[in-house]
């Protein structure tokens, strides 16, 4: 059998010619050409008689072979198409503009999707910065031809990716549970952007936008959709009420004076931030103690715990009602950070009140931040927003990849 023979089967590549193979000191390197003799396209695919002028000695890089570089050589024309202009020919093996074959950036976007950056970088010998682009390009050709289609129940949040505030907005499609869309920035305009992207006539089919309280997202969602109900994120609002918590323990742990009453206080942070089920014996006592030597505190602590019941509400007529009672509680309760909490509950009543109607939260949206900060760390820092937002498109978008050595599914 003939070598350029051998290496046909071996580097495996649809409507492709090996017509030579060479050893230089950099690896092994095969000559190609593509299987068809007129021309195509690089922009639309069209075949094209007349060609622009040629191209020498081009290089692809492909799998490596027996632990050595293996790289793909071949003459490209440029050619004359009428719809596209002067365009370089495509091939049958790489995308355009890219220096390395199908085979290759989808192995790169394998491990991706499963180790460190770094990792991928120095097992695949590539630069750092290689492999975010090659990333980006996997995303484009094996993500869903229309990501935006069939919207129906969105999820949107911004995420924290370098300090000094930068942040990205990304939206979920709650039903498919995957990422749709990001973006750098979190303004209303960020969030348009969306919007503009979807069209009006899908922005119409739109019901429901989960929310934090974010009055930018929430004018975007508004001016977009206006049909589309908008509900308040309940972890945003279990946030605000532990918050307000701690800052009322706080601030009692400040005022106290006698040694008794600090010592009650002592160690209860973590008692008052629990569920009542979760509380082992010695957190239990702790706030059987807290009842009789701080009411103000412990008042905050039922506050809490009554808020919480409002959202674990079944029906909106059972919520309205014990919202009201709760608003007026807190709002006579003399607990400066419930007071105040008070005022903001009572402007997002309606947002609360729709995900106790939908059960929607931005649940998925936020586990995200956890699946970030894993990224981020195994990238060992991104510097350019892009980047990080193909590695989410890559990993939580619904993207299946497989080794290329694995057969797809249903294969014999």
């Amino acid at each position: 059998m003939r070598v350029t023979s051998v290496f046909k089967k071996l580097i495996q590549l649809d409507h492709t010619v090996v017509t030579n193979v060479a050893f230089e000191a950099e690896g092994i390197v095969v000559d190609v050409k593509p299987t068809w003799q007129l021309g195509r396209c690089s922009g639309c695919g069209r075949r094209v008689r007349g060609s622009y002028d040629r191209y020498r000695d081009r290089r692809w890089r492909h799998l490596d072979l027996a632990g050595m570089k293996l790289s793909l050589r071949a003459e490209v024309r440029r050619l004359s198409c009428r719809h596209c202009g002067v365009r370089v020919e495509a091939v049958p093996w790489a995308a355009p503009g890219s220096h390395f074959t199908y085979a290759f950036e989808d192995q790169v976007g394998y491990l991706a999707q499963r180790t460190d950056k770094t990792t991928v970088s120095e097992l695949m010998r590539i630069a750092w910065a290689t492999a975010g682009e090659i990333v980006r390009r996997v995303v484009d050709r094996h993500g869903p031809t229309d990501k935006l289609e069939g919207l129906v129940n969105l999820g949107v949040d911004e995420l924290s990716v370098r300090r000094h505030h930068k942040y990205i907005t990304v939206v979920v499609d709650h039903d498919r549970q995957r990422i749709v869309w990001a973006t750098e920035g979190k303004t209303a305009a960020s969030l348009k952007a969306f919007f503009d992207e979807l069209g009006p006539e899908r922005c119409q089919q739109i019901r429901t936008v989960t929310l934090d309280m974010s009055k930018a997202y929430a004018k975007a969602v508004r001016e977009a959709c206006p049909q589309a109900t908008q509900a308040l994120d309940r972890f945003h609002v279990q946030r605000l009420v532990h918050d307000a918590l701690d800052e009322l323990r706080r601030s009692e742990v400040r005022e106290a004076i006698e040694p008794d009453d600090k010592r009650v206080l002592k160690k209860t942070r973590w008692p008052l931030q629990k569920n009542p089920w979760n509380l082992h014996g010695f957190e239990a006592e702790k706030l059987t103690m807290l009842q009789k030597a701080n009411q103000r505190l412990y008042r905050g602590y039922l506050l809490k715990e009554s808020l919480l019941a409002v959202l674990d509400c079944s029906y909106e007529f059972f919520a309205r009602p014990k919202l009201d009672e709760w608003l007026a509680w807190a709002s006579r309760s003399r607990l400066r950070p419930f007071v105040k909490l008070a005022r903001t509950v009572r402007a997002h009543a309606e947002g609360i009140f729709a995900y106790i109607r939908t059960g929607l939260s931005n649940g998925r949206t936020e586990a995200l931040n956890g699946k970030l900060r894993t990224l981020t760390r195994r990238s060992y820092g991104f510097h350019s927003p892009s980047a990080l937002i193909a590695m989410l498109e890559l990993c939580c978008s619904g993207i299946d990849l497989r080794p290329v050595h694995t057969s797809p599914p249903g294969a014999t």
